[in-house]
């Protein structure tokens, strides 16, 4: 990868660890955000009310410039709340124009909360936007500059045209109330409101070097191995639409781009779970490929590829990274010292947890060791 190349993808690590700080459980989302972000694809993002899909999305944009669009939808809502008001003085000369300032079409990232309440005229005209980054309605016709539209909603939809709609979202997270392990995290950072950058840490340039460098991207080594995937969920029962199974290269190539590769390996395969459609369906996916996602991990999307793949070395890269932060500030104050202890403590039992003794990554050891030594000082 160029420099240029490496310094972009450093800024967006910067963004996504910015956004995500204080959102508990949540790294995964700012993650995928980012590999759609580069890969040109939308996220949908299922889960009940009040699991920070907003928030999530909203610093995402803030960390990565840009014009932001966000909206909820309801029954009533009218076209022109997303796409603008028509143009009444052209409308007088007998020309249906949209106005579209401030408004989803010159938006370059978007979050539609409830996305699939919307009606049939704004799911159509949608589908435009997604599909063509083409924005029709009257007599506007005009391309649209979105990189990424980000949907949410609480559940998927059943019936068969909004099922339809959402096959154009090609990565689907499934997200859950935070584990009770974390309550207290989620109740002290709750409280606390802590900040995050506001100005910044990346730009759309940088997306753009990105997704230009994954189009360049050698997937010749790994389309057997991909092709071998999806046959594998065919057995399991679960089929990709072709569609969705041809558009899942451009995944992997945004992941292997971020992962700092110019070939796609083995390690980058982990996005496929993403676009599996449904939350069961992603479970068993993963049961049928884990031989193939056992060398799953990406340093700069760590807890992504660990949730998509549940392999050892994405774990391992995942707590190493957290690990390194937790031990290169140890606090001086006797409370926030016995605190920060108890901290070590904890990451020390996921290790042993995680990993039998003859099996640990080599990244893990000395860590591993570090740990101990504090705890038992």
């Amino acid at each position: 990868m160029e420099t240029t190349q490496w310094e972009a993808a450093a800024r967006l690590r910067a963004a996504v660890e910015s956004a995500s700080s204080g959102l508990i459980e949540r790294e995964a989302v700012a993650e995928a955000i980012a590999l759609c972000a580069v890969a040109g694809e939308h996220l949908l993002l299922i889960g009940p009310p009040g699991t920070a899909k907003s928030e999530a999305a909203r610093r995402m944009a803030k960390t990565l410039g840009g014009s932001y669009f966000e909206y909820l939808l309801g029954r009533f809502t009218e076209p022109s709340e997303l796409f603008g008001p028509i143009d009444l003085r052209r409308l007088r000369e007998g020309i249906v124009e949209t106005e579209t300032s401030g408004m989803l079409p010159e938006a370059e990232l978007a979050f539609l909360d409830e996305i699939f309440l919307g009606s049939t005229a704004i799911l159509n005209t949608l589908l435009g936007i997604l599909n063509e980054r083409t924005f029709r309605r009257g007599s506007t016709q005009l391309a649209v500059p979105l990189r990424l539209c980000i949907g949410a909603s609480n559940a998927l939809p059943d019936e068969g045209a909004l099922a339809a709609f959402a096959d154009r979202f090609l990565v689907r997270l499934f997200l859950e109330p935070v584990a009770d392990p974390l309550l207290e995290d989620l109740l002290e950072q709750g409280w606390m409101k802590q900040s995050f950058a506001t100005e910044p840490l990346a730009s759309l340039t940088d997306l753009d070097s990105l997704s230009a460098a994954s189009k360049t991207v050698d997937l010749a080594t790994i389309r057997p191995k991909l092709a071998q995937a999806l046959r594998m969920l065919r057995q399991a029962g679960i089929t990709l639409s072709d569609r969705r199974a041809v558009r899942t290269q451009r995944l992997i190539a945004a992941a292997t781009t971020l992962a700092g590769r110019t070939e796609a390996t083995p390690a980058d395969l982990w996005p496929l779970i993403y676009a599996v459609p449904t939350r069961d369906e992603q479970a068993l996916a993963r049961e049928a490929l884990r031989p193939l996602l056992a060398t799953a991990e990406n340093v700069a999307l760590p807890y992504a590829a660990e949730e998509a793949s549940l392999g050892p070395l994405a774990r391992a890269q995942r707590l190493s990274g957290g690990i390194r932060k937790l031990l290169a500030a140890p606090p001086a104050e006797p409370a926030a010292l016995a605190a920060w202890k108890l901290r070590l403590e904890g990451a020390l039992r996921e290790i042993d947890a995680g990993f039998a003794p003859e099996r640990l990554p080599e990244e893990l050891t000395p860590l591993r060791q570090k740990l101990i030594e504090w705890v038992r000082v």
